[in-house]
């Protein structure tokens, strides 16, 4: 071993005993499905899965096999067999790395163009699957990766072989592999059907014990300064350790799992409401490993306990903005209900109760007052203000619940509108499609039309496009055959008979939400609608792979609240904490917005904006005088229609959400959609259910950016 290769121990790694467990169960019984490392950066998930490798047992493969066939059993459908009396060779186990920026061609293999250029032939070059056959498959960064990559790479992990349709070949070879996903929340989720193909998952973070953050301090010092020094240390641990993983894989294939214990797992599967099968059937395979590990022959109430807590955390998501995790209290409750339900012989049904999730209900039950109870409360800010008020919507003057006139400083809560709390969001709805008109060149996604190396074909050309258009190509070039004396088979191409495919998908946007939270808005009811409206529109963003970015603007200026990311769920969390109340500097949030595009734009030029901005319109003031409160409402006004003006010219498109309603309308949402060039829309028009057809971000003649 030398200082160039060596790897941190994986005895060494210091508080992860969970990250840990599931490791080597799947090392166990690669059957399970592999690991999902959920955690924020800096948690050594990375260290610990390079340092797995080295504790897997040897390999014996055939020596001139390029998938790794087992001598012992060899895949009968190897491209590179059949073997019958062929040399064997013994070789460690290998840690294969999957790059984000990988190609389908690196991942399944692709044709050996050296071979078909040399020698005539149609040969298959083998991809990252097959060097993992027996081995470990390692993913950082798995949420970042393209989705029709995760597709096939789960449907090799979950059958165990990989099929090939490509370039008039037609492959299928081995490919069992421990497969490991590590990924940090804050940069985006998995899609809930991927996240399902895993088959444990651990959330990991950094202790907040001083103990253990010296020692993980000391000892990767140590590491640093002496690699291999260190990694003789640490040498024995590991090799026991190594030691019981083959034990534990000779074991595992005696093990029972009695109907007790399946009855047991369908109940507790059955309690928390998983969909599908595969959580019970990753159960039994989890808990048969975790009772080989520790050395039984028999499956036991406290091997499911083990397999339970990380088999099921990411499976009872409800939705996808629910946080993943299994309280310990649910878990134990769970356990009982499931142990009743196997001593009754599986008469009963596992009952869980209620997990809390309570995601779609909330339709018919009455918004609540600051109080908890009652009908809502409007909390205007003050008197009217002119052409822009943001006073009550009749003009009257806030009063108390004594009746009495309300000062602006404070609601009746007894808070100053900065402070209200936030409204409970209504609940979410199947969003229409906002998308941005023109076509794009941005990262592939599920909103907008775009250029796209892995659309459809549109069209030939001759001047772009990607890849050959081959009909075209041969049509171009025919009319030419018989002038260029060409004589005997065989066609002539010239370079500009060459057509290319024009290809057409779809892209993921910026998706930049722009909340008026303002007093005029801060009526819970309509809040409450508010709220529910962007989750419903961030949960359509989720599913479409875009960015989203939330700017919120009151009292005396707009902030942003969720800088652009690609995690939605935390734009989410941020605006059930949406605290509403104060002025309306609508001018301030349209300049906000605006910066941030600007800002977004140079980081990520071909990804489009979308600005979505839900406001009633109504640019207030503070309480004045009645003549100076006229004059700056007038001037407030103005100005959130000159800020208008500079997102139309930097080309953004735009979609605006009237949340105006009461009795007296005053239109001022409509006049800043037809600045911002933008349709507007009403809150309920968001809804898919409601208005058929898509709706387009802006009209067709909006300037699109250079």
């Amino acid at each position: 071993m030398t200082a160039a290769i060596a790897r941190y121990p994986f005895s060494a790694v210091v508080g992860h005993d969970d990250l840990q467990l599931a490791l080597l169960l799947n090392a166990v019984h690669p059957r399970i499905g592999g690991v999902l490392v959920r955690g924020e950066k800096g948690t050594a998930k990375s260290t610990i899965v390079r340092a797995l490798a080295a504790l897997l047992p040897a390999l014996s493969t055939v020596s001139d096999c390029r998938f790794g066939c087992d001598p012992r059993d060899p895949d009968p459908g190897c491209p590179d067999g059949p073997h019958g009396d062929a040399e064997t060779r013994e070789r460690p186990a290998e840690l294969v790395e999957l790059p984000v920026g990988a190609t389908e061609d690196r991942l399944i293999g692709s044709l050996d163009v050296e071979r078909a250029l040399t020698e005539g032939v149609r040969a298959y070059q083998p991809g990252l699957l097959a060097s993992a056959h027996r081995g470990v498959l390692y993913v950082d960064e798995v949420n970042l990766l393209h989705d029709h990559l995760v597709d096939l790479l789960l449907d090799a992990a979950a059958m165990g072989r990989s099929h090939v349709e490509r370039e008039g070949m037609s492959i299928s070879h081995a490919a069992s592999f421990l497969l490991v996903g590590t990924m940090n929340p804050e940069e985006g989720e998995l899609r809930p059907q991927l996240l399902d193909r895993f088959g444990l998952t651990v959330q990991v973070s950094a202790s907040r014990e001083v103990a253990t953050r010296t020692e993980v301090v000391r000892r990767r010092l140590a590491f640093e300064a002496d690699p291999v020094g260190f990694a003789e240390q640490w040498a024995a641990e590991d090799a026991e350790l190594a030691k019981r993983i083959a034990v534990a894989r000779e074991r595992v294939g005696s093990v029972v799992l009695p109907d007790s214990e399946v009855r047991r797992i369908a109940a507790l599967c059955a309690s928390f409401e998983v969909d599908g099968m595969r959580a019970d059937l990753v159960l039994a395979r989890t808990a048969v490993a975790h009772a080989a590990w520790r050395g039984v022959d028999t499956v036991a109430e406290e091997d499911v306990a083990a397999a339970a807590r990380l088999a099921l955390p990411h499976r009872r998501r409800r939705d996808p903005f629910d946080e993943p995790g299994v309280e310990e209290e649910q878990l134990q409750q769970a356990l009982e209900d499931a142990a009743e339900s196997a001593r009754s012989d599986g008469d009963g049904e596992g009952d869980g109760g209620d997990d809390g999730d309570g995601g779609d209900g909330g339709d018919e039950e009455p918004p609540q007052g600051p109080d908890g109870g009652g009908p809502p409360d409007d909390g205007p800010e003050g008197p009217d203000s002119g052409p822009g008020g943001g006073g009550p919507e009749d003009g009257e003057q806030p009063r108390g619940r004594d009746g009495q006139p309300r000062q602006d400083s404070q609601d009746d809560s007894g808070q100053a509108p900065e402070e209200r709390d936030p409204a409970a969001p209504n609940s979410a709805f199947k969003a229409r499609l906002l998308e941005v008109p023109g076509l794009g060149e941005g990262a592939p996604g599920r909103r907008s039309r775009s250029r796209s190396r892995t659309g459809q074909v549109v069209r030939p050309s001759g001047v772009d496009g990607s890849g050959i258009h081959l009909p075209a190509t041969l049509v171009a070039a025919a009319p030419h055959q018989a002038q260029r004396g060409r004589k005997g088979p065989g066609l002539v191409l010239r370079g500009d008979d060459l057509r290319h495919s024009v290809r057409e998908g779809r892209e993921g946007n910026l998706v930049l939400f722009a909340v008026d939270a303002s007093g005029s808005m801060a009526a819970r009811e309509r809040m409450s609608a508010v709220s529910g409206a962007v989750l419903s529109l961030l949960r359509d963003a989720y599913q479409r792979r875009d960015k989203v970015g939330v700017v919120t603007f009151r009292g005396d200026a707009a902030e942003v609240a969720l800088p652009p990311t690609s995690s939605v769920d935390t734009a989410a969390t941020r605006m059930r904490r949406l605290r509403t109340g104060g002025r309306t500097p609508l001018a301030d949030g349209l300049l906000k917005a605006r910066k941030v595009v600007m800002t977004e734009r140079l980081r990520d030029p071909q990804r489009r904006p979308l600005l979505v901005l839900l406001t009633d319109g109504k640019a207030t003031v503070p309480a004045e005088a009645p003549a100076a409160r006229e004059q700056r409402s007038r001037k407030s006004v103005d100005d959130a229609l000159r800020s208008a003006a500079l997102l139309t010219d930097l080309g953004v498109a735009s979609v605006v959400v009237d949340c105006e309603n009461g009795p007296v309308k005053l239109g001022m949402a409509d006049r800043l959609a037809g600045v911002l060039d933008a349709p507007c829309l009403r809150l309920e028009e968001l809804s898919a259910d409601n208005v058929a057809g898509v709706v387009r971000a802006a009209r067709e003649g909006t300037p699109q950016p250079a």
